[in-house]
């Protein structure tokens, strides 16, 4: 997949190492009238991803109140193209959810589900000698979710936007990462969900990327894509 080694992974958090909590998001919309499985959650929010990265770049950031309801309004179409939801329902998903995540959870809730085999992904690298470090646009809370996901043990570093002062796609915010990690962008892999800001602000810093892209959702993308991170650290750890 790399013409060079991989000596150090930059990782985004949320969609990365841990997830939204599609149970938990469900029973929300439950109590809002509006009946869905987990499942088809899931997959919705996988597929918005293309379109949650193009509104988010013309937005300017991913992170606050308004980019949310964006990220809510992306899935809800989703929804209703896949016949998961009936129209009437789409535009009142993103308006009467997004108060309920917000007073029943916050981002802690709502981000807590550690994603299938994150964690083995870490601990193999470590045990390869690979630096991970942690990239994510934040609200402040990122070192939090991962303590609580059990993964923080196999992270050298966490990089929260919240407190740098500068977020994803800005390669600010990567450079602060090669700067307290003394990572070499030369043999540095930064890998996440959405291409504005993971792909695109990893170029910027002069670093290569792989884009996530758990059913083959985004087309035409200038990067290599691969399921989950444990298949990514599978193949850079192979021979």
């Amino acid at each position: 997949m790399f013409d060079e080694p991989v000596r150090t992974l930059f990782l985004d958090a949320g969609n990365t190492l841990v997830g939204l909590d599609h149970d938990w998001i469900a029973q929300q919309l439950a109590a809002i009238g509006i009946a869905l499985d987990p499942r088809q959650l899931e997959r919705a929010e996988a597929a918005a991803r293309p379109a949650v990265s193009r509104a988010l770049g013309r937005h300017g950031t991913t992170e606050g109140r308004d980019a949310f309801a964006i990220y809510l309004d992306a899935i809800a179409a989703e929804l209703e193209r896949r016949g998961a939801i009936a129209a009437r329902d789409r535009a009142r998903l993103a308006r009467d959810l997004l108060p309920r995540l917000r007073d029943e959870g916050g981002p802690l809730r709502l981000w807590g589900r550690p994603l299938p085999g994150a964690r083995e992904a870490l601990e193999r690298a470590a045990e390869r000698g690979i630096g991970r470090v942690v990239v994510s646009n934040s609200d402040g809370t990122v070192h939090t979710l991962l303590e609580r996901a059990g993964m923080l043990p196999w992270i050298e570093h966490v990089v929260d936007s919240h407190h740098v002062g500068a977020e994803k796609p800005d390669p600010a915010i990567f450079r602060h990462a090669l700067a307290i990690s003394g990572a070499d962008p030369r043999t540095t892999l930064h890998v996440g969900d959405l291409y504005h800001a993971d792909i695109v602000g990893a170029h910027r810093a002069g670093l290569r990327a792989v884009l996530l892209d758990p059913f083959g959702d985004w087309n035409g993308v200038e990067a290599p894509t691969v399921p989950d991170v444990r298949t990514l650290v599978q193949r850079i750890t192979a021979g």
